[in-house]
């Protein structure tokens, strides 16, 4: 996810999109544990969009 479209949510949409994130990022362990992911460079790219979506929170309301 870009940067500028996250730019583009709301407080709230924007913790809503993390929380969604945050669960991928969790199914993905899993699967990893068990040996069945597909794409293991899929974990490191939802870690930068979670500390995208944080980073754009703090700036816009001080937050995140």
């Amino acid at each position: 996810m870009k940067t500028r479209e996250l730019r583009d949510l709301s407080n709230e949409e924007l913790q809503a999109k993390a929380a969604d994130i945050k669960k991928e990022l969790f199914n993905l362990r899993v699967q990893q544990a068990m040996g069945q992911i597909e794409n293991p460079m899929r974990l490191r790219i939802l870690r930068k969009d979670i500390a995208k979506a944080k980073t754009v929170l703090k700036e816009k309301y001080g937050r995140g």
